[in-house]
């Protein structure tokens, strides 16, 4: 495996340079002198799956918040993965209050992927003369002037612990200037996003007067490519499922039994290669069923102001699949995708076998429109289509008497998607923060986006606290989230800052 990093290059046009004025300086050194406790978190691991790295991260920010005078509070979980609850004290009269929500588990990580000693020792770079990510040292995210296009790499160096210390970087003004917030504040910090937030639903309801607000705010997610201040109005759910195709009871030696054993990895290619045309449209009927776009749906799409070419040539493809007619329409509708395959072994431990199984992990991303587990039931009953029969567990030997074509598929977690009016009160406000005239956040009319492609979990504390929602997006959209290389673009990190700032001091409509 390479260790070049993956990094394509930023789209950003906003430059350094345009954050000009007294707010931005103030908030460049206020981040500056927070950059070592966000390098200091990120130092944890914090893969949900190791739920005394979880308690790590909980007690670390636990200590951020009360030293800058919240009320923490931790809200356990029989898996021991706690989420922490703070709540900030000043509180103006007649004000509205906001439930910020924000994660802080990453995703799991290959170390040997990454081009660095770990994903868990953060690490600064910057490109080279020839485009190349070289490491400069920690040193340069301390100097004078401030290089907007250093990155920081680590696992949730975006996702999502960013978020985490610009709010943090933003109340630490707001405690300076010694003003109170526009809005109170509330914040719940998950620690199994990335798992699918299996206990925060219960959580929410047993702890419905604490988490109680008038508007709910997701802080997660990448901003516009342009660099313009990016609003959210809803996200893709997604279910997850496992395949696996049956073939001969153990391996067999391929000369012996090859053109007689049907291979099962054949088998699953051709499975999958069935469930999508060349153009990347699913062919599973009624996988798309339900999803209108009006015209005014479609104007709000195009207002978004995306750079195709750049972003093929950012993400190094030649063209885009045809769901939609535009990226931002193809996040529209539901996805089907192929999240990992396996079958025998490869390189230098392949053995010549006929594998005696196959298997694929899936993932579907959905909309609001197709729930996971109907999405779930059309591909199973395309599976059952093309021959298969289907078993639990293991086939037994009358099974594989009974049936050429054998498989299993089984779902897994489910997450609903969550859309709300892009007209919502919630919504009004926080693009009013966002273009005010304090000039807290540059960029002008912010990027309104009806939904984006990402899943969080909106609908499990929407359904629970019933509150409007917005999502806010604030780190770059090359950062690499979900793989390896993971990276904060430290421009980023202040305009990301200025957009939480400027919410904070934006009074919410009564």
């Amino acid at each position: 495996m390479s260790k070049r990093p993956i990094v394509l290059g930023s789209m950003l046009l906003v430059s350094y340079g345009a954050l000009a004025g007294a707010l931005s300086e103030e908030i460049t050194r206020f981040s500056q002198q927070n950059f070592q406790e966000y390098l200091d978190l990120l130092a944890i691991d914090n893969v949900a799956s190791k739920p005394e790295d979880i308690v790590r991260n909980a007690a670390f920010l636990e200590q951020s918040f009360q030293k800058r005078g919240f009320k923490t509070q931790r809200l356990e979980n029989p898996a021991g993965r706690p989420a922490v609850f703070a709540e900030y004290p000043g509180k103006a009269t007649g004000v509205k209050t906001v439930l910020f929500y924000i994660h802080f588990d990453g995703q799991p990580v290959i170390p040997a992927e990454w081009a660095q000693k770990s994903p868990f020792e953060p690490v600064v770079k910057k490109r080279d003369e020839h485009g190349e990510w070289r490491e400069v040292g920690r040193a340069e995210l301390f100097r004078q002037p401030l290089d907007p296009e250093l990155r920081v790499f680590a696992r949730a160096a975006s996702d999502d612990k960013a978020p985490i210390m610009m709010f943090l970087t933003a109340i630490d003004l707001l405690k300076k200037q010694k003003k109170l917030p526009a809005v109170h504040i509330k914040l719940l910090l998950d620690g199994e996003e990335e798992m699918g937030s299996p206990s925060l639903g219960g959580m929410a309801q047993a702890n419905p007067s604490l988490l109680s607000a008038d508007a709910l705010v997701i802080l997660d997610g990448p901003a516009h490519d342009s660099g313009r201040p990016t609003l959210s109005f809803g996200n893709r759910g997604i279910a997850q499922a496992t395949l696996i195709i049956f073939g001969p009871r153990a391996p067999l030696h391929s000369g012996h039994y090859g053109n007689y054993a049907p291979n099962p990895a054949l088998r699953l290619a051709a499975l999958l290669a069935s469930m999508k045309d060349d153009d990347g449209r699913v062919l599973v009927p009624g996988y798309y069923d339900g999803i209108v776009l009006t015209p005014a749906d479609r104007e709000a799409l195009a207002k978004t102001g995306d750079d195709e070419e750049a972003l093929r040539r950012r993400l190094g493809i030649a063209r885009a699949e045809k769901v939609g007619a535009s990226y931002r329409e193809a996040m529209q509708y539901p996805s089907l995708n192929v999240r990992g395959m396996a079958s025998a072994s490869i390189g230098d431990k392949a053995a010549n076998i006929v594998p005696s199984e196959a298997e694929a992990d899936i993932d579907m991303r959905t909309t609001p429109e197709n729930d996971g587990r109907h999405l779930f039931e059309l591909v199973r009953k395309h599976i059952e289509r093309q021959g298969y029969h289907l078993v639990e567990g293991t086939p037994t030997d009358a099974d594989r008497m009974q049936y050429d074509k054998l498989a299993s598929f089984r779902l897994g977690s489910v997450q609903a998607a969550a859309r709300t009016s892009m007209d919502s009160a919630v919504g009004h406000w926080a693009a009013a923060a966002m273009k005010s005239a304090t000039g807290a956040t540059p960029g002008g009319e912010p990027v309104r986006i009806r939904m984006m492609g990402g899943t969080v979990p909106t609908d499990v504390l929407v359904d629970a606290l019933h509150l409007p929602f917005v999502g806010v997006c604030t780190v770059n959209g090359d950062n690499n989230q979900h793989t390896h290389d993971e990276n904060l673009r430290i421009g980023n990190f202040i305009s990301g800052t200025e957009t939480i700032y400027s919410l904070l001091t934006t009074k919410y409509p009564r």
